[in-house]
């Protein structure tokens, strides 16, 4: 018995005693809605290039999920096989998730930004079957990009083009024929979700989630902000992250309430959606927050019903948290978590002003986390070390990567964050295991010192890294990228942090000025890249 299956026989009796596992599917939350209140209205769908925005009652829903099920069995798709959806925050995303579930088959979401590269590797990796895209987003022909890439997916069998025009469409290829009685659907612990990791170390992973650590995020989002089936959700994040999925989709449909997908984030449309809505709560990074205020201040209607703002991905600034609050009257609720916990720690509403600024929020219900040495000794308040994490949220594993290590034998994931925790309980990620920068054998604070720049009025991003030094063993560098009209340079950086009496041992030694930082598809700086960068323009020179 390998050590990741002895953690799942111990610690799933005991989340289902507990009620963290409530033995569901996610299909079956729908089916609850439905039995509910079919007719209330699940889905308002916004689309940048539409005036009018289609609803669907949760009845209407449902009849599509089912032909979208049915007409997935006739194309070939059974139990456990992966249809890949590069969509959107449109309409046809939530049926082929519900659609998926009713007949087993796996639902692998991925970023609308991803082409031909990575797009191979995940097709391939999963041997799709489906392969559902828009026909075109943001000015990219999507369609013509999956069909130019069929020669090289051996295992793709369809291409379904939402809002394609011939017979590879979405709404001709499964949503034409009526429902036919059903194969049986997802069982809890079946893998429900595959999603990619985001490679900010260099190599995507497939994620597997079930239904059962799914739902477990829904309840413990809902128990913690107070929802119920009165709340309406904006769903401005993507999607293809779970953020958008979990977070929001799913968490709606758990609540039998209403979501509001837009498909771009402009921030006057969304805070225009917000208020003729009446959006209650959403989930997206700080730049949200941020143009959220910067558009009502500018003149956009206020979005008086909107109370809670699950707000993850980096810290928060305090300056930001007490404009939210006295501008909008909105608490800004953090959270730390990451694609394979869904949501570990996040700060009580009720304790937003005072906790969001300086920490990542406390365990939620059903999980634990704990900060312990290179030993695995558990560090007093205030110390910093690995973040580890265990709960009814937790990934299966990673997908065709036995290999790779999980759990240990008493069930704890590690995280591969740095972080430290206060007397109540309360985490601060302080940076990333690989990202650690040691100079002459003291750890750099990273984070502490990009923190401090992004305050700099001539920065717009910021991120630093080490580069190999033969004394020293590593040296600083920061990869900045001015704000519009400034310059910057490392005379002023270190004036700077001098300024902030930061010491002069961390200060970066090097700074590189460049147009923009590289990203993973959800946002995610690649520090590994900037890494090799740095050691590259060290060489040259």
């Amino acid at each position: 018995m390998t050590v990741a299956a002895a953690r799942n026989d111990a610690s799933y009796a005991n989340f289902r005693e507990a009620g963290y596992w409530l033995d569901k599917t996610v299909d079956q939350l729908l089916t609850e809605a439905v039995a509910r209140a079919p007719d209330k209205v699940a889905i308002v769908a916004d689309r940048a290039d539409r005036e009018q925005a289609p609803r669907f009652t949760y009845k209407e829903l449902e009849k599509l999920a089912d032909r979208a099920a049915s007409s997935l069995v006739r194309l070939g798709v059974g139990r456990g096989d992966v249809v890949t959806v590069q969509l959107p925050n449109w309409w046809e995303f939530v049926v082929t998730a519900f659609a998926c579930s009713k007949i087993g088959a796996v639902m692998n979401p991925v970023m609308p930004i991803l082409r031909e590269r990575e797009l191979l590797y995940i097709l391939n990796f999963c041997q799709a079957k489906v392969f559902i895209v828009p026909k075109a987003y943001r000015g990219f022909d999507y369609g013509a990009m999956a069909l130019a890439m069929r020669a090289d997916l051996p295992h793709l069998k369809h291409v379904i083009v939402a809002d394609g025009e011939d017979e590879t469409s979405f709404d001709r290829t499964l949503l034409a024929a009526e429902p036919d009685r059903l194969p049986p659907g997802l069982r809890p612990d079946d893998m429900a979700v595959l999603m990619f990791t985001s490679g900010t170390t260099g190599e995507p992973k497939g994620v597997m989630h079930t239904s059962n650590s799914l739902i477990a995020c829904c309840k413990a989002l809902s128990g913690r902000f107070g929802l119920d089936s009165t709340d309406v959700l904006l769903v401005a994040s993507p999607v293809g992250h779970m953020t958008g999925y979990a977070a929001i989709v799913l968490l709606s449909v758990y609540l039998g309430g209403t979501m509001i997908l837009q498909d771009i984030w402009e921030a006057r449309r969304g805070v225009g959606l917000m208020a003729r809505e009446g959006v209650t709560y959403t989930a997206a990074s700080t730049p949200f927050l941020s143009d959220i205020c910067d558009a009502v201040q500018a003149g956009a209607p206020q979005p008086k019903s909107l109370r809670s703002f699950l707000c993850g991905g980096a810290p928060i600034p305090s300056v930001l948290i007490d404009r939210a609050a006295e501008e909008l009257g909105l608490k800004v609720c953090s959270l730390w978590g990451m694609t394979e916990v869904l949501s570990g720690t996040l700060t009580e509403p009720a304790r937003a002003a005072e906790k969001s600024a300086g920490t990542d929020g406390r365990s939620l219900e059903g999980m634990e986390v704990k900060v312990v040495d290179t030993e695995g000794k558990v560090l007093p308040p205030g110390e910093s070390g690995r973040l580890l994490v265990r709960g009814a949220q937790m990934f299966k594993g990673y997908y065709k990567r036995p290999e790779l290590q999980t759990f240990d034998s008493e069930g704890w994931f590690d995280s591969g964050d740095l972080a430290y925790m206060d007397k109540e309980g309360y985490i601060r990620i302080s940076g990333r295991v690989k990202d650690i920068l040691i100079r002459g054998g003291e750890n750099v604070p990273v984070v502490e010192i990009e923190n401090l720049l992004y305050k700099h009025p001539a920065v717009s991003a910021v991120a630093v890294v080490g580069f190999p030094d033969s004394r020293l063993g590593e040296r600083g560098c920061a990869f900045i990228v001015p704000r519009e009209g400034s310059r910057i340079d490392l005379a002023a950086v270190q004036a700077y942090l001098g300024e902030a009496k930061m010491a002069k041992q961390f200060w970066p030694e090097r700074v590189e000025v460049v147009a923009e930082l590289p990203r993973t598809a959800s946002g995610k700086i690649q520090k590994f890249k900037l890494r090799e960068l740095a050691a590259d323009l060290g060489n040259a020179r």
